[in-house]
């Protein structure tokens, strides 16, 4: 009989016996009842979302200045009787709002720069630029 094989037959039952495995096994609900009772890590507190109104296919403000490097939400009212899509491709975004409906649009963290948007249904008229500084 090969030596390794031997040895494993002549070790595996004292891993196993039940004097070594009753502290692990008791020690595995202990652990998850003091993960589940540790306090969350804090979090930065979220900054509030930022107001922009659509009225008249018209978005105001038509410039929205946020902090560079910081997720931050739009919260967009559209007051008009027609629905209207948020787009934005460099801001990589496309949010319907229903007519007299409201969407929020979670904006990720931004280079400095300045980001061009639409309201696609009335390109001509609901235009804006987010501006990341």
């Amino acid at each position: 009989m090969p030596l390794v094989p031997h040895l494993a037959a002549r070790l595996a039952p004292s891993l196993l016996a039940p004097s070594l495995l009753a502290p692990s096994l008791l020690a595995l609900p202990l652990a998850a009842v003091a993960l589940l009772a540790a306090p969350a890590a804090p979090r930065a507190a979220e900054p509030a979302p930022i107001e922009v109104t659509l009225k008249d296919h018209r978005f105001e403000p038509a410039e929205i200045t946020v902090p560079a490097g910081q997720a931050v939400r739009l919260h967009v009212r559209n007051l008009d009787d027609s629905a209207e899509e948020f787009d934005s491709p460099s801001l990589k975004v496309e949010k319907v709002i229903a007519a007299h409906g409201a969407a929020v649009v979670h904006l990720r963290p931004l280079r400095p720069g300045r980001y061009a948007f639409t309201g696609e249904y009335h390109e001509e008229t609901a235009r804006g630029t987010v501006i990341a500084q």
